[in-house]
């Protein structure tokens, strides 16, 4: 099988790294990097749950995400959402993507009267950051309810399982995993597969870009995602385990 662009096989992920603690002052923090795409990924504990949990009477804590790419993340600057007065389209539906990752596999009845606050900051952008996003956030967040059990405010871990998130695509003949930009640009067809580590799927997020796709096609693409999403499950649990042993 031939090798793309940057010496991967078509069923290859990007190097894949997370490295913890990169914002000291949330309560779990991860920079996650997919390739050359690289995430600031942070989770904050507020104490508080919004107003509107209050007026309704729901029980239980809260999850919301935030996403943004930093002025320099690109090659041409990125002029900032509060300079243009609102967030664009694109932002507000992956913040959106985020959150829902994450509300998928937490309890918010075990969070107690908190607001976990997921933020994702795109420090470089090569393809794929909400795929790298999701799969960092999940991380981040792990850290920061683990701070929640360690100093007592809550008795257990509200997440249910872990969530990771890749992309493939169809690139002239070839169906390939974790597109960085100069394959997601060109690919005829591109999905966004979300996957828990138990496997089930959260959202899939696909369409052709002036093309269009067999059903063998789908069903190869998200066998291709499933196979991307073990592996970085695998390296989410093991990431994991070194943070969580050396908390002691």
């Amino acid at each position: 099988m031939s090798t793309r662009a940057d010496g991967r096989r078509a069923d290859q992920l990007r190097p894949i790294t997370f490295e913890p603690n990169i914002a000291p002052h949330a309560s779990g923090s991860v920079l996650v990097s997919f390739g050359s795409t690289k995430v600031i990924c942070a989770a904050t504990v507020e104490p508080k749950v919004p107003l509107w949990m209050k007026q309704q009477g729901v029980r239980g804590g809260w999850l919301t995400a935030e996403y943004s790419m930093l002025p320099y993340s690109t090659l041409d600057r990125k002029q900032r959402d509060i300079s243009k007065g609102k967030a664009d389209g694109r932002t507000i539906e992956i913040q959106r993507v985020i959150g829902r990752a994450l509300r998928a596999i937490i309890n918010l009845d075990k969070l107690g009267d908190n607001t976990l606050w997921i933020d994702c900051d795109v420090l470089q952008a090569d393809g794929g950051t909400r795929t790298a996003s999701i799969t960092g956030a999940y991380l981040a967040a792990r850290l920061a309810v683990q701070k929640l059990i360690d100093e007592k405010r809550i008795s257990e871990n509200p997440l249910t399982d872990s969530v990771a998130a890749v992309s493939v695509g169809l690139l002239g003949d070839r169906e390939l995993l974790d597109l960085a930009y100069v394959e997601d640009r060109d690919a005829q067809v591109d999905f966004n597969v979300v996957m828990t580590g138990r496997g089930q799927f959260v959202e899939v997020q696909g369409s052709g870009e002036e093309s269009t796709f067999s059903y063998e096609q789908l069903q190869s693409l998200i066998a291709l995602g499933q196979k991307g999403l073990k592996e970085l499950s695998s390296l989410q649990t093991a990431f994991l385990t070194r943070q969580l042993l050396a908390r002691g």
